[in-house]
Parts: C-alpha cells; structure tokens; sequence
C-alpha cells in the first residue's frame, strides 16, 4: 500500500555554521561523532544524541526503502524552533532550516514533502516566513510548537498566524515542545513519557477554548502523538466544560469533544487497541500515518501497527496515506506518476 508518513524530522548537517554565529549558548550545536553519528549539544550540555539517518538522504532513503515508506513529510526538530531567542536570530534560524528542507524536497519531489518553521514569538514575522514557505518552497504547510514560551496557542496575539494560515491554504502540524513541569520530572524520560502526551492535550484544549476552529473553520490542523491525552481524556474535557463553563467557556460556547472531527492527528500511539479507539473516536479520516523518525520512541517500522490490524483494506490505506492527503491539500497522482 502507497505510505506517506506525516511525522519524520531532519536537521542540517551543517547546522553549526550558522549557530555558531549566534552567541547564546541555547542554540543547537551538532558535535560530530564519526560518520555514522554525533551528540547535539544545548548550552554546551549533551542534549541527544542522533545517527546519521538524521540528515543523511541515502540513510533515509535506504530506511524508507526496507520499510516501504513512499513519502516521508519532513519537519525540523522542535528543539531547534528557539522561539526563545532574538527575533532576527530566530528568523535566520527558521529560513536556514527551511532552506534545508527545501533543498530535499527539490532533489526528490516525489520522495519528500516539506514543512516550514516560523519565528512565533514575532506575528510578523512568523507570517511573512509562513509567505516564504508555501509561496517560494512550495510547501504545503509548517510547523509549530505545542506552546510558545509558555504562552498557549489560544493568546490573540497568535490568531493572525490562524487567519493567515487558513487564508494562503498553509496547513500547521504542532508538536509538543518545552514540556510543562519538565524540570520536576527529569528522572525515567518522564518529560517524553508523561510530559509529550499532556503538552499535546494543552494545546488541542487551547486550539479549542480558543475558538480558533470556529473562527477559522477552513484551518488544516493536525496534531503529533496520536493527540497526546485529549482523545482518551475528552470525556473529562467535557464533563469539565458543562459542569464549569465560567472558567472553560469564556471563548467558546460549544462542546469541546464536538470537534474531533475538525482536526487530524498522526497514528504514533504504540499500542493496538489505542489505535482502535482512535479510529472509534475520530474516524479514519482523521487520522495519518506519523512515525516520529528517526528517533527512538517513534515507530520503528513506520506503518507497521496499522498493517496488523483486522481492519478493510480501504481504511488501511486511508490511515496509511488518503487522511495525509486530505491534510496537506495534495494528490497522490503527483508522487506515483513516475
């Protein structure tokens, strides 16, 4: 079956020229290792370490080969977003990134889809690299983070993102980033554990309160992680929303769970039955194929869970590629013509 994986991330091998120039030790800097890998450093401390399949084309392309994966959507790893940092800066960052990506996207057209990264700290500037990115890069959408220093996605002063976005047909894809509670969790990898699954669910609850769908009904938003916690949650959201509307409904009248079927979110939940419901509380169609490659809590082998279900070969094939489709606005026509 035609596989599209919505969730792959990729960092430029030469990061470091540009970083480098920066002088706040926050931004990513990439020690190499040898060839096959090296250690990504954050105020000079060890952050990660990664394998070459990382920003290496032909290590990508040989998983994706002995994986079946047609498409992989590319994406910048969310600890380079750095909506920390000076604006100009965080904007030298984001073309610099998005250039990289864009260069794949170029190479192999029918291999990789791109998406942007954006300054969200500045609403001007975030929206005139958003222009960049789907006028210039011809990418169908971007990314962004669950929060942005600490502020949710619901504060006015990120709604002309919303509008610009929904207004040019830019998707947003938005992944968990700067997890709350973070530093009092750091033991047992609980801020990628516990803290991932909840930074998602804030942020599908503020997109929500917010009145963001309403406001901006034709906005293509999609979710990593499954929707973190909201989807098994949402019976809570609710019961919350009805029982306490002074404090849940000052923005938005509606109920919360009505929306499910106005945002999509990635496949990545590990577990059969998760899935199951799932696809039993949003539907098929609003759901994608996302791997979180290449790193080690992803899907090892991007799909493989939905190849194993009992479920028709339609809605496979919907989960595997059409909702990925749906989401970006593309036709699968333009990566199997050749």
């Amino acid at each position: 079956m035609f596989k599209i994986d919505i969730h792959t991330h990729i960092l430029p091998e030469n990061l470091n020229d540009l970083t480098n120039s920066f002088s706040d030790p926050r931004f990513l800097r990439i020690d190499s290792i040898d060839d096959q890998s090296a250690i990504l450093k954050k105020d000079g401390v060890a952050f990660r370490k990664v394998d070459c399949n990382c920003w290496s084309h032909h290590a990508r392309m040989k998983d994706c080969r002995d994986t079946g994966v047609d498409v992989q959507v590319l994406s910048t790893i969310p600890v380079l977003f750095s909506y920390w940092a000076k604006d100009d800066e965080c904007l030298k960052l984001s073309q610099f990134l998005n250039n990289h990506i864009a260069k794949f996207c170029k190479e192999e057209p029918h291999k990789y889809i791109g998406l942007g990264t954006i300054p969200m700290q500045n609403t001007d500037l975030a929206i005139e690299e958003m222009d960049r990115c789907v006028n210039e890069l011809k990418f169908p959408g971007i990314e962004i983070g669950s929060n942005v220093n600490g502020q949710n996605l619901s504060e006015d002063k990120f709604h002309p993102i919303f509008e610009h976005a929904e207004k040019i047909d830019c998707s947003i894809f938005v992944h968990p980033w700067e997890m709350m509670g973070q530093a009092d969790m750091q033991k047992y990898w609980l801020p990628w554990l516990v803290g991932m699954p909840a930074e998602i669910s804030r942020a599908i609850c503020s997109i929500i309160f917010g009145g963001i769908l309403d406001k901006y009904p034709a906005l293509n938003i999609a979710f990593a992680h499954g929707g973190g916690a909201f989807p098994f949650t949402a019976g809570r959201v609710d019961h919350g929303f009805n029982v306490r509307p002074d404090l849940c409904a000052i923005d938005n009248e509606k109920l919360p769970s009505s929306y499910l079927k106005h945002f999509y979110v990635d496949s990545l939940v590990h577990d059969e039955k998760a899935l199951s419901f799932l696809i039993d509380k949003l539907g098929e169609n609003q759901i994608a194929l996302g791997s979180d490659y290449p790193f080690p809590l992803g899907e090892h082998h991007p799909g493989k869970l939905i190849e194993g279900m009992d479920l028709p070969d339609s809605t496979k094939q919907r989960l595997l590629a059409g909702t990925a489709l749906e989401w970006l606005g593309l036709d699968e026509s333009e990566f199997t013509s050749n």
